[in-house]
Formats: structure tokens, sequence, C-alpha cells
């Protein structure tokens, strides 16, 4: 937990190709409040065992019959995406790379540094959106009701007017 001088936190969820998105929203929400921002990126089929002083995280495969990889780093692509979206917010962050089950994650970090929230994305519509509709939409329903901190969702695509929902196929 931080001490009641420290800085805000706020804590954002990151996947690939939709970090931009999401950072550059909860950057402004961290600007706009005084805090740091902390990214985080969550690595579903592997488990924490451990994690480092160094924010390194000692994980190993959920599935036996996976290959083992012993430390989580994160993604030098995924830090440049989010370095991208936060040149035009004037915030100190930071990245950590974890292991497991996103929303008990996710959680446990905002625990850990006393996030004043967390900011999600939705999902996307379309074959990926429903792929992904576990490790977003769920996410972000799941966070808001286990646990005490406001979850933000980051509308990824927007559907105007009589749109179909993500979730929708022609005819429903």
């Amino acid at each position: 937990m931080t001490s009641p001088n420290s800085k805000p936190q706020v804590l954002v969820g990151v996947v690939p190709g939709t970090a931009a998105a999401v950072v550059d929203v909860a950057g402004g929400l961290a600007d706009r409040l005084g805090a740091d921002l902390v990214c985080a990126t969550v690595d579903a089929s592997s488990e924490e065992v451990k994690q480092r002083a160094d924010g390194t995280v000692v994980s190993e495969p959920i599935n036996p019959d996976l290959p083992f990889e012993e430390t989580q780093v994160f993604d030098p692509g995924l830090r440049a995406e989010i370095a991208g979206a936060l040149d035009s917010h004037p915030v100190a962050w930071s990245v950590r790379a974890l292991a497991g089950g996103p929303v008990q994650e996710l959680a446990r970090l905002a625990d850990q540094l006393d996030a004043a929230m967390i900011v999600v994305g939705t999902r996307e519509s379309g074959f990926r959106g429903s792929i992904e509709e576990f490790f977003t939409t769920s996410v972000m329903v799941q966070l808001a009701h286990h646990q005490h901190r406001p979850v933000v969702a980051v509308p990824l695509h927007p559907v105007l007017d009589d749109g179909l929902l993500p979730w929708q196929s022609p005819g429903d």
C-alpha cells in the first residue's frame, strides 16, 4: 500500500493492439488527478510463483505440457506502444508484467498500489472481440464486482446509433 504522503496511482490493464487507446485515456486521467500511471499486462496462460524486487515475475505455465518460461518480462513492443501513447501526457509511468488470472492479478496489484482506480478497455467487435470476450468485458465486469475501487471502461469501438453491439449478431 502507498503511504498517505505518496502520489496517487492509476492502474491500467493493457493488451497488445489496444494499449495505445486505453493508455491515452488512462494517462489523461492520471494527469488530471496528479497521479502516476502503472501499466500492467497479465499472461493468463501462466501463474505467478513469486515476484522479484525489480518487478519481474517468476511464473510457470498453467498447462504443464507448455514450455516453461522462468520469468515474465514486459513485452518491448507493448512498452513502445505505451510510450507513444503517453507522449502527450506529462505523467510518470511504469510497467508491470503479471501472470495468472487477469481479474485477480489486476485487483491484487491495485491493492498493493492502493490505486485510485483501474482502467481497462472494452472488447472489440467482430471475430477478435468474440475470442477476447473473456479477457476484456469479463475482466471489466468482474473487477467492478470483486473489489472496492472504481473501474473505468474505455470504449475501443463505440457503436453509434442502431449499430450492432459487439456481442450481437445480425438478426438479434
